[in-house]
């Protein structure tokens, strides 16, 4: 029992419901988005002081000066980005890779890097934990993506770069789709949605959001 009178695993449904439902009321409307945002728990992915708030829609610190996004972002993100089952997806900033996470209920595998090897062990721990084997994460310098495995369906970035980094726009797959904040880092950026053509890209502007700006080189951690 809590200290309300409830039984854990009410309170447990109850905050689930209520982090669903915040979802829906932001947009976050498609079915299987939901459905992978249900099954993979936030709380962990959020460490020490910031536990408690695990299940607000708030972006949270995390190591290395990061941060986790809000779930009602994760969540639009991953709707604009339409993954289907067997699509091979690169996410550039894994982060606390509670957005990979999500990733790896939808797609057939998840190639996620960060610069910062801290988060990336951390990571790697809490994928080991939740048994997630199709995600592979690793310390790289993400804005040149990753050509070795390229091309993708796929592209999530979850860091404001001033354009669309070039790199990352060529390891697209003709159909695919790539989803990146832009913008300055001390200004308001906005969530482009770009598909990749035969003759070139379409650039469709979502949302206006704030993201940690996309740095070049590997981090000191």
């Amino acid at each position: 029992m809590t200290e309300d009178g409830l039984p854990d695993d009410e309170t447990a449904a109850e905050r689930k419901m209520r982090f669903l439902f915040a979802l829906r009321s932001r947009g976050v409307t498609d079915i299987r988005v939901l459905t992978a945002m249900e099954r993979i728990d936030r709380g962990h992915f959020v460490r020490g002081l910031f536990a408690e708030r695990a299940y607000e829609d708030m972006p949270l610190p995390i190591a290395c000066g990061q941060t986790i996004s809000q779930p009602s972002v994760v969540g639009l993100m991953t709707q604009a980005l339409n993954v289907q089952p067997r699509d091979t997806v690169l996410e550039v900033g894994t982060g606390s890779g509670y957005q990979a996470a999500i990733l790896s209920q939808l797609a057939r595998r998840v190639y996620t890097v960060d610069r910062h090897r801290r988060l990336v062990r951390e990571a790697q721990d809490v994928f080991r934990d939740l048994g997630l084997v199709n995600i592979v994460a690793m310390a790289a310098d993400g804005s040149f993506g990753l050509p070795d495995q390229a091309p993708f369906d796929r592209i999530i970035v979850t860091a404001a770069a001033e354009d669309p980094p070039g790199p990352l726009l060529a390891q697209l797959k003709i159909g695919g789709i790539m989803v990146v904040p832009v913008g300055q880092s001390d200004t308001v950026q906005h969530l482009i949605k770009v598909t990749r053509h035969e003759t070139g890209y379409d650039y469709e502007e979502l949302r206006p959001v704030r993201f940690v700006p996309l740095v070049e080189g590997l981090g000191t951690e």
